[in-house]
């Protein structure tokens, strides 16, 4: 039997889900068995947990469906486990290093008790100063093992059920386990104080519980928060019905309505119901008080005073008064641009959504491009019933598709659309004034996957923070997001943390690189002739990134030095970051310059290997299986200017040179191709290739703008079953 079962629910936090059984599998203490409890088979989490069952065969996960809540997720994993003591540990949380260790050793101070309080740490999502609420509570218990009697203020129900640790044997002979629904911790920590008749508490942090910038799904509104009166009445009759002491019974029933007034006076919580919310309350409040029981000073136990007489008007009063003004100071966000077209955006948004109209934007307005483009298409081929809508920039109105309908940025026709569209497709953000309305589904697609900290990542970095602007501003367009599509689980971990909020991480894959795998050697070779590619010539394709703290394109690789000296067999596809895109050809002679062409996804397909420093196109590029090669004559620099989230030069996709000489010789003695550039591709497109299959558009329209079922959508093919487009040269070392 292991000293300790610990269960993670996973339901929602796929994102962060590795880091908090990470957390548990590092610990110094290894008597312990793991039990994520996933939805299902098929879904996220069930993904990164079936990784680390493989690993380590402490980890056993169990399955609960997301219709039984946090409180059946949590009975699965109690059931199956066989260890001494259980704790529960949420997705959003990590175990601190020692601390089973900590709760071994107090435990074996202790002796048989039923309940180990401990302290915990809550972490605002911006990692902040963390705040240690349980510390003053477990301050006044005794030092040794005690009885509840000892410690009436320990009642259970201001503890959240992962800061303790319980005895498995009490649980099962007291038949103790989460109430249904939602606040079921609140239940559950009042019965097990109830029944138990030893406790202890370790004053020390164990668990470091992570705020997410959303908040609890418990504060957001809805009915949900009668549910709070339930589990306050379940207590309290059991309380009743075991003739609890006096003081005991005064502290359960001060903090239950402590909670309890906080919900009924929150402006946002209730927006339907509230007065019948306290009326029952009022009921509640009436029927358990104990005799003698004396109000809390101040506001609080006017509060108090008020339910008790069932003064909902009163009540109202005291606590609502600027909920009106509130609500009108926030408004309707405007426009930028006249006061007509103000106008006429907030007319528009009076008026019903269209259920037929989507709206698509690439790179803030740059053109039919990338992800966003991919999804338009295959929705004319899925969905020919949806109006589809393309925004651009006026200058880049000639480059859109004479059959796509487009909008031009800013003008009557843009605000028009963007009040009633249903759907909104982006990979990067609408503006600021565009207003989520409900029933509308915004669906993030991003334009790449992660090396570089982004979003709220990038706080920490001054260069990057100052040329990114307001977060605040960033976070509330990040707030309209419904889904956000990722093409491995790389991505949807770290978008958890750049892009906090509660939209929906698809893990569908990039549908612009879906003709990764649908273009054949007709199509590769198109492109090469459009793009002007000599026949018989290998083409390298050098696609450097942007340096924030750079002014302009620079590169310190001299291209024609480097042709010269890699022999004739070769030409150079130079491709600038976007942000240089002038118009203006750089190239000569055997450097074609492609940075003007629309097609990222041409250019690649061009090409027989790819040349980058720190460019997410390597991980578009690695679906093609084709030789990469890393110049990163500078990465110090840039790691610590601009900040990443792995060390590439510790998992590369090929070979990596730091000179310009070594850069060449990797392709004059053919190392660039050779069997370990291929092993190290192989494990690169292993970890950042998962989802990306040829079929992304086709999942992300069937479950986004068609709203077909998880378990509808089709699968994605294994990486070992997938056939890349051929290149256009055969690649041997010469």
């Amino acid at each position: 039997m292991p000293r300790f079962s610990i269960i993670v629910p996973s339901h929602g936090v796929a994102g962060r889900l590795s880091l908090a059984l990470d957390s548990v599998l590092a610990q110094s203490f290894g008597d312990f068995e793991l039990i994520p409890v996933c939805d299902g088979p098929d879904c996220a989490a069930a993904a990164v947990v079936a990784g680390y069952a493989e690993r380590d065969c402490r980890v056993a996960p169990v399955h609960s469906p997301p219709a039984a809540g946090p409180a059946g997720a949590r009975n699965a994993g109690a059931r199956t486990a066989i260890g001494e003591w259980l704790l529960f540990l949420d997705g959003d949380d990590v175990l601190v290093p020692g601390a089973l260790a900590a709760l071994d050793a107090r435990l074996g101070e202790t002796g048989d008790v039923d309940v180990l309080h401990f302290e915990h740490e809550r972490t605002p999502w911006w990692v902040g100063e963390p705040t240690n609420p349980a510390a003053p509570l477990l301050a006044r218990a005794p030092g040794g093992a005690f009885s509840p009697e000892q410690a009436p203020e320990l009642t259970g129900v201001q503890l959240p059920a992962w800061s303790a640790a319980y005895r498995r044997a009490f649980l099962a002979e007291r038949q103790l386990a989460f109430p249904d629904g939602h606040f079921t911790d609140v239940g559950f920590g009042g019965l097990v104080a109830l029944s138990a008749e030893r406790m202890a508490v370790l004053r020390q942090v164990v668990v470091r519980h992570l705020l997410r910038r959303q908040g609890s799904r418990l504060g957001l509104p809805g009915e949900h928060h009668f549910e709070l009166l339930d589990q306050a009445e379940l207590v309290l009759t059991r309380a009743a019905a075991q003739g609890l002491s006096g003081e005991r019974f005064a502290a359960l029933f001060e903090q239950l309505f402590g909670a309890v007034l906080k919900t009924a006076a929150h402006p946002r919580r209730l927006p339907r119901g509230r007065r019948a919310f306290f009326r029952r309350a009022s009921g509640l409040y009436r029927r358990h008080c104990p005799a003698g029981f004396r109000v809390p000073g101040g506001s609080l136990g006017v509060q108090h005073r008020l339910l008790a007489k069932g003064a909902y008007a009163a009540f109202r009063a005291l606590r609502g008064a600027n909920q009106a003004a509130a609500r009108l100071a926030s408004g309707v966000p405007r426009p930028r641009g006249g006061l007509r077209t103000r106008l006429r955006y907030r007319i528009q948004l009076r008026r019903r959504l269209d259920p037929n109209l989507a709206v698509y934007c690439a790179y803030w307005g740059r053109g039919y491009l990338c992800n966003p483009a991919a999804i338009h298409a295959k929705a004319r081929e899925l969905a020919p019933h949806l109006r589809s809508v393309f925004l651009v920039e006026a200058d880049q109105a000639h480059t859109v598709p004479k059959d796509v309908e487009y909008a031009v940025i800013g003008s009557r026709a843009y605000w028009d659309v963007l009040a009633r569209a249903t759907y909104l497709v982006n990979n990067a953000n609408f503006a600021d004034a565009v207003v989520k309305r409900e029933g509308s589904v915004h669906l993030s697609t991003q334009h790449g996957t992660p090396l570089k900290k982004m979003g709220a990542d990038q706080s920490t970095y001054p260069v990057v923070a100052a040329a990114t602007g307001s977060f605040a501003k960033l976070l509330a367009r990040v707030d309209r997001w419904d889904y956000n599509l990722t093409s491995n689980r790389h991505s949807t971990e770290m978008w958890e943390s750049a892009y906090p909020s509660a939209h929906e991480p698809l893990e569908y894959g990039y549908p612009r690189n879906d003709v990764y795998y649908t273009a054949d050697a007709a199509d590769v070779a198109r492109v090469r002739r459009e793009l002007g590619v000599p026949e018989g010539k290998k083409a390298l394709l050098y696609a450097p990134t942007h340096r924030d703290y750079a002014t302009g394109f620079e590169t310190s690789l001299d291209l024609e030095a480097l042709c010269e000296e890699i022999g004739d067999e070769y030409v150079v596809l130079l491709r600038a970051h976007y942000f240089y895109d002038q118009g203006g050809a750089r190239g000569t002679g055997r450097i074609i310059d492609v940075t003007g062409h629309r097609s990222s996804e041409d250019v690649c397909l061009a090409a027989d290997a790819l040349i980058t420093d720190y460019s997410s196109i390597m991980f578009d590029y690695a679906n093609l299986d084709r030789p990469i090669v890393v110049y990163a004559d500078d990465w110090d620099v840039y790691r610590e200017l601009r900040g990443v989230y792995f060390d590439l030069m510790e998992a590369p996709p090929g070979r990596v040179a730091r000179t310009p000489g070594e850069l060449a010789a990797v392709f004059r003695d053919g190392s660039w191709a050779d069997g370990e550039a291929k092993a190290l591709r192989a494990a690169f497109r292993e970890r950042f290739c998962q989802f990306d299959d040829g079929q992304a558009a086709e999942r992300v329209v069937r479950r986004v703008l068609l709203g077909e079922p998880p378990e509808a959508i089709p699968p994605v093919i294994p990486l070992a079953e997938r056939i890349p487009a051929p290149a256009a040269t055969t690649l041997v070392r010469n």
